[in-house]
C-alpha cells in the first residue's frame, strides 16, 4: 500500500479526485495542516463520488505530527524545484508520496530537509506546474508499476 500525503491542500475537487485515486489503488490518503475546505465539503465528496467510504484517511494538525506518527516513513516530496525525476527513484510498498498546496507547493525548509528524496515531473520550462490530482496520479502509478501493481487487476 502506498500513501499519498497532501500538505495544506486548498481545492476540494483536487483532494476529492486524489481520494478516488487512493481508493481504487488501495492507497491511504494523509491530509496535513490547515485545509482550504471542510472534509464535509460537497465538492470534495462529489469529486470522490462513492469511493469516499472506501478511503483510508488520516488527518494531522501539522507536518511535525505527521512525522512523529510515521517515524520510519520513506518519503518522496514532489516539487517543481527538485532535481531528481520521479522515475529515477526506486519505490517500495509503504512509501509516502508527498505533495504541497496548489498555490505554493511544499515549504522550502521541508524540501531542504528531504532534498535527497525530492522528486519532480518533467514539463515545459515555461509552465508552472501540473494539476495536483494529475501529479499525484502520475507519481503513484509509477510507484505501483515499479512494484508490479501490488495485486491490482
Amino acid at each position: 500500500m502506498f500513501n499519498i500525503v497532501l500538505v495544506e491542500p486548498e481545492i476540494p475537487q483536487n483532494t476529492g479526485n486524489i481520494s478516488r485515486t487512493c481508493a481504487v489503488t488501495g492507497s491511504a490518503l494523509h491530509l496535513v495542516g490547515r485545509l482550504g475546505f471542510s472534509i464535509e465539503d460537497k465538492h470534495l465528496k462529489r469529486a470522490g463520488l462513492d469511493y469516499w467510504k472506501d478511503l483510508k484517511l488520516f488527518i494531522y494538525k501539522d507536518f511535525e505530527e505527521f512525522e512523529s506518527k510515521n517515524p520510519n516513513a520513506r518519503m518522496f516530496l514532489a516539487s517543481t524545484h527538485a532535481s531528481h525525476c520521479y522515475t529515477q527513484m526506486n519505490y517500495r510498498d509503504g512509501d509516502f508520496l508527498i505533495f504541497g498546496k496548489e498555490t505554493a507547493g511544499l515549504p522550502k525548509a521541508l524540501l531542504e530537509k528531504y532534498r535527497d528524496s525530492a522528486i519532480r515531473i518533467p514539463m515545459c520550462r515555461t509552465q508552472r506546474s501540473l494539476n495536483l490530482s494529475n501529479a499525484a496520479a502520475i507519481v503513484l502509478y509509477e510507484a505501483l508499476r515499479q512494484c508490479g501493481f501490488l495485486g491490482l487487476d
